[in-house]
């Protein structure tokens, strides 16, 4: 899979394409350090990262179910292009988030739409379903052997002799239904069904099938939205029958000519929209059906079939999208490793490069939040689905290091939202927000996209809009007490803890957004309010906590989830990304903070109500990198690799918990690579270690960044020594124009740990303080002051301030 040739050759191994070199004597378990100063590694490059992809992984509920969605990853295994509008994926009787279940042999039907990972459920509109000889059935049995699954395409033959196989694009995909001799060949289509209560029309015209699919209802919101479609089949309909009629009924239409019926109807009533088509096949009993998809209208749906597809066979369309996805996940090029390793990286990449989906037509028409028809910026693309509480944290920084393009153009479509919505909503779904989940997390998203170098969006649009935002409830619940008190007091717009740390990482966020736009006194007064973490973080406890509106501390324990989403105190006071120095010098220094993460690893995966880590959720997934910030960068390499190789396998119940349109999924990756965007809104990645003994990222701008680790293995995994750039570093991290330039790291690794490398307080990652000014507190009782924590002068929004935290 891997282009690279290896020589042994007197004692030294050479990978020809990775140049590692292996020789000398070394610390126990070390392998010599990359390169000499100042030559430059050769890149390494994967031939079909495809190949390794096991879309069935999150498809099984191996994890504990925590009470967020689940214990599985609500993956689904079927086709699907990079960002793809249309998912074409197969059903199972026992419902999951994703719409497949592994452990359940009955497949219901193949519905054109589909999310991956979320905790609630939406989409699963209009599903296909071959029958044999006119008859609709619930569902048909099948087995795993008999499926064929792979980036970009599905297959499988069910039990009654159907065959099944789908290729798609972004936007339409192509379904070869191959029947058994001696039975009519049919096919059930339901313009009526999804995921929840959903409602639609189809029209039949000659030989092809278009209509809609109203559906919504996400985490039992009010969202709504329609779903356009267009099929065309290569054979002529025999007969047309409504799909709760028999096939004999005196209801059932004319096959003929070039005539058209409209059958309308919706899951909860009658009559469904629902038909059964039946056709004449010929020799090889194969009907091939093409399908486009749109959210503007069903001539759109027909475009965007017609432009990409173009008549492609499935063959070729299998052979496009592979080779598309081929180059998304070779960006990511590893050597070495065993193939368990390599699928678990691969599958995550692939997952978190599912969504955003992308929204626009061909012709860059989208309807808006305002339900205006609009139009993307000529040569983008729209996009949709953002599970902003989720990604903002680690997979919107993956998407703009190895995709940029796109990742302005999300970006873009965030600020579009923006527009068109009046506000920023926290979780959307196709052209409608949801309003589920805390904090603001789409603005942060775009601000993150803008520090990796991704700058081809109206930023200055986006931080207007954003700015303008925070003072309207729908994006900011709370928002009058945490501008004048400086935090969100408990129970009063919802789990007020949390939405404080929430506020003040976007706000800091946006702070380094203004000062990249030279807007310095919004820079200024951003970053004075990102500074509020410290309203509710209790200098007697040295915890975060939930704060009652006249200042009090009510009653509290670390483990209580109370005022926190998914999460509690002992997760939660961790999530001050931005300021990490001042977090551990508020809890008395490095050595107590390192005390208190060594037993907060002790369960990697315990849930909200125990005060342990919770890594199969997204509020603690920040915390294995703060040791680095404690001076002990090699507990980071340790509680980092322990959770790749623990909590995320190949298997199919291989994930800790929901994927969450690929933010779990993107936390592996990371991972795996020994790097990790701790800080939103910045670009700097603290360092683990590479879990592959050769790594070349390329970030599809043109830089590139190699890793070279001879000897990394699931053993040797802590820093002995690092070169950045050819130069010797203790540095557990590297900066923002590293991150922009590309360059290259040389780990000498071993499998003992070195608590000396990257411990000076000096070489600490660095945190973003500001000065600290006092907010007006219009509250009955004044409210107590935390105990102080010592701030530097005055630091720009743009420089880095190291706080010595101690060496643990």
């Amino acid at each position: 899979m891997f282009r690279l040739r290896s020589l042994a050759r007197a004692g030294v191994v050479l990978l020809l394409g990775a140049t590692m070199l292996t020789a000398g004597p070394g610390p126990r378990g070390a392998a010599a350090a990359g390169p000499a100063a100042g030559r430059r590694p050769a890149h390494v490059v994967v031939d079909d990262p495809a190949g390794y992809v096991n879309p069935y992984v999150g498809t099984r509920a191996d994890a504990p179910d925590r009470g967020h969605g689940g214990g599985a990853g609500n993956t689904f295994p079927g086709a699907s292009a990079p960002f793809g509008m249309m998912q074409w994926s197969p059903d199972t009787v026992t419902y999951q988030h994703g719409g497949y279940t592994y452990d359940d042999p009955r497949l219901s039907g193949l519905s054109l739409t589909h999310i991956s990972g979320a905790g609630c459920g939406d989409y699963g509109t209009t599903p296909f379903m071959p029958v044999l000889d006119g008859t609709p059935t619930a569902s048909s049995a099948f087995s795993h052997s008999d499926e064929r699954v792979a980036p970009g395409a599905y297959g499988v033959t069910l039990d009654n002799g159907i065959g099944i196989d789908l290729a798609v694009t972004q936007r339409s995909g192509i379904a070869r239904f191959t029947y058994p001799a001696g039975h009519t060949a049919s096919l059930t289509v339901d313009a009526g069904r999804a995921f929840n209560e959903a409602s639609g029309e189809l029209t039949v015209t000659g030989n092809t099938l278009s209509g809609y699919t109203d559906g919504g209802g996400f985490c039992g919101t009010s969202n709504r939205y329609r779903v356009y479609f267009h099929a065309e089949f290569d054979r002529p309909f025999r007969r047309v029958d409504t799909g709760s009629l028999p096939p004999d009924s005196p209801d059932s239409l004319d096959s003929g000519g070039s005539g058209s019926s409209t059958v309308s109807g919706s899951s909860g009533g009658a009559p469904d929209a629902k038909v059964v088509l039946s056709f004449d096949t010929g020799p090889d009993h194969a009907v091939t059906a093409r399908v486009g998809i749109s959210f503007v209208s069903a001539d759109g749906a027909r475009a965007n079939l017609a432009d990409e597809q173009r008549g492609a066979g499935l063959a070729e369309v299998r052979a496009r999208t592979r080779a598309r996805w081929n180059d998304l996940l070779g960006r990511i090029a590893v050597a070495g490793g065993t193939a368990p390793q390599r699928r678990v990286l691969y599958t995550a990449l692939y997952h978190a490069l599912l969504h955003p989906s992308v929204f626009s037509d061909t012709d860059g028409r989208y309807p808006g939040f305002d339900g205006r028809l609009r139009n993307a910026r000529p040569g983008s693309a729209q996009y949709a689905d953002f599970s902003g509480w989720d990604v903002y944290r680690s997979q919107i920084q993956l998407i703009a290091l190895i995709a940029p393009d796109e990742a302005a153009d999300i970006a873009q479509s965030i600020t579009d939202q923006g527009v068109s919505a009046g506000y920023f909503d926290r979780w959307t779904l196709a052209n409608g927000g949801t309003g589920i989940m805390v904090g603001d997390p789409l603005p942060t998203m775009a601000a993150t996209v803008h520090a990796f170098g991704a700058t081809g969006f109206d930023a200055a649009l986006l931080l207007r809009l954003a700015r303008q935002g925070r003072d309207d409830p729908r994006q900011r619940p709370g928002h009058e007490a945490y501008d004048t008190a400086g935090f969100v007091p408990a129970g009063t717009s919802g789990p007020g803890a949390s939405m404080t740390l929430e506020y003040a990482t976007t706000d800091f966020a946006l702070a380094q957004l203004a000062a990249r736009l030279g807007e310095s006194a919004a820079r200024d007064d951003l970053l004075r309010r990102s500074a509020n973490w410290r309203n509710v973080f209790n200098g007697t406890s040295r915890y975060v906590q939930p704060r009652d509106a006249d200042g009090t501390w009510p009653a509290f324990g670390p483990e209580q989830p109370d005022d926190f989403a998914e999460g509690n105190s002992a997760q939660y006071t961790w999530m001050v990304p931005h300021d990490q120095h001042g977090l551990i010098d508020a809890m008395g220094g490095g050595a107590a903070a390192v005390d208190r993460l060594d037993t907060f690893f002790t369960e990697l995966n315990a849930g909200s109500r125990l005060p342990y880590a919770y890594l199969g959720n997204e509020p603690s997934l920040n915390t294995p990198w703060a040791y680095a910030y404690a001076g002990r960068p090699d507990r980071t390499q340790d509680v980092v690799r322990r959770a790749l190789t623990t909590l995320f396998t190949d298997a199919p119940g291989g994930e800790p918990g929901n994927d969450d349109l690929g933010q779990m999924s993107s936390w592996a990756v990371w991972a795996a690579l020994g790097l990790y965007p701790q800080v939103p809104g910045r670009a700097e990645l603290v360092l683990a270690s590479p879990q592959f003994p050769a790594v070349t990222v390329y970030r599809g701008s043109g830089p590139t960044i190699d890793i070279t680790a001879p000897g990394a293995s699931d053993t040797v995994r802590y820093v002995h020594a690092l070169e950045t750039d050819g130069r010797p570093s203790g540095r557990p991290w590297v900066s923002e124009d590293f991150v922009r330039r590309g360059g290259t790291l040389a780990f000498t690794l071993a499998d003992t740990p070195d608590p000396a490398w990257g411990s000076d307080p000096a070489d600490a990652p660095p945190s973003f303080p500001p000065t600290p000014t006092p907010v007006p507190t219009p509250v009955p009782t004044p409210v107590p002051t935390p105990t102080p924590v010592p701030t530097p002068a005055s630091t720009p929004a743009s420089t880095p301030a190291h706080r010595p935290g101690g060496t643990g």
